[in-house]
């Protein structure tokens, strides 16, 4: 799908779009009083996206084989991104922008390092080397200072 030249630009603005979701989910939210039912339209937009997309362009499609192969634990994911999202509309007016995302991408940057190190969840391994330490430490404290000041 996506490759050479628009792979990184493309993370890039993920990335960017992704600070923004937090307190548009939390305006959401506001609008709505219910978390549950933020939550819920939110996700429902993103089901009716990925849904289009679909029909857009249904293939590749599974073999049988695919689905007999696949890991009990891999349709979870999107049970994980439900997590931070309800962390996101739920908590943002109470800490911030700038804390809630620094926390959330400090936690995923640590525990991206773990997983690389040890080659979990299917992933190849990418050993813990001194300059990757450092550059989680550098990241912890960068977020320390965002929540300071």
């Amino acid at each position: 799908m996506l490759n050479g030249i628009w792979l990184y630009p493309f993370i890039v603005i993920a990335g960017m779009l992704q600070a923004a979701g937090a307190p548009i989910n939390g305006q959401l939210k506001g609008s709505l009083v219910n978390p549950w039912l933020a939550s819920s339209v939110s996700f429902l937009l993103v089901t009716f996206l990925a849904i289009a997309l679909f029909c857009i362009q249904p293939h590749p499609l599974p073999t049988l084989a695919d689905l007999r192969n696949m890991k009990w634990w891999a349709p979870l994911g999107g049970i994980v991104g439900a997590v931070a999202v309800f962390a996101g509309l739920t908590l943002v007016q109470k800490v911030g922008v700038g804390t809630l995302n620094g926390l959330t991408i400090c936690a995923n940057l640590v525990a991206s390092v773990a997983i690389d190190h040890f080659g979990l969840i299917g992933v190849q391994e990418h050993a813990l080397s001194w300059p990757r330490l450092a550059g989680a430490l550098l990241m912890i404290a960068g977020v320390a200072l965002v929540m300071r000041f």
